[in-house]
């Protein structure tokens, strides 16, 4: 499981790869409002014996864009975020990688065609703040969350944060998972208490 991510002219060339290597795709979005390039989003999803056969599949997809290689993370504490207070704000703890980030798994046992999906595949609700000085910062991030769990929205407006996309990454999880894209600019604390607001109204363990 997972996305690729492309342009608008490469998004037909990665469909095409999706279906050449018998991946399945199952969403297609944005995750801002304003961007350049303009960037979509494709999940992906495949089940297989053979793990380097996926492999391949991926890297096909990949090739289908201009992704450079991977590089690693920077860890450099972030300039003009008070960190503490984010974390205070957020009753969580944040790491500094390409940003100060928060990732929170769901309480419940997440399959998938019965096969038990754990977090690291992408079934969490994320974070990040990108400093813009001053205390200020951009963020954007998104909820995963079951159809119980309207509250969410209710609560990103009433703080002021956009939402940018409401859809499913998979297509037969279970629970049903929907997944809400996000975007805000505006002082860093006051953002994340927005965000502690919308995630009390969905079922998220604690912050490791």
């Amino acid at each position: 499981m997972g996305d690729v991510v492309a342009t608008e002219a490469e998004l037909q060339r990665v469909t095409d790869a999706v279906q050449a290597h018998g991946l399945e795709q199952c969403a297609i979005h944005k995750h801002l409002l304003t961007h350049r390039p303009t960037l979509w989003w494709t999940h992906v999803r495949g089940v297989s014996t053979d793990p380097a056969a996926l492999a391949s599949a991926m890297r096909a997809c990949l090739d289908a864009t201009a992704t450079p290689a991977p590089q690693a993370p920077d860890r450099t504490p972030p300039a003009g975020l008070d960190t503490a207070a984010i974390d205070a704000a957020l009753n969580a703890k944040g790491v500094s990688e390409d940003g100060y980030r928060f990732s929170f798994a769901r309480k419940e046992t997440i399959s998938d065609d019965n096969c038990v999906v754990p977090p690291a595949m992408g079934v969490t609700t994320s974070f990040t703040f990108r400093s813009l000085g001053n205390g200020h910062a951009a963020v954007s991030g998104d909820f995963v969350m079951t159809q119980a769990s309207q509250g969410v929205i209710k609560a990103l407006r009433h703080g002021g944060i956009s939402v940018v996309e409401l859809h499913n990454h998979a297509l037969s999880d279970n629970p049903r998972l929907f997944y809400l894209h996000l975007w805000a600019v505006d002082d860093a604390v006051s953002l994340a208490r927005t965000l502690r607001t919308a995630a009390a109204a969905t079922n998220l363990a604690a912050n490791p």
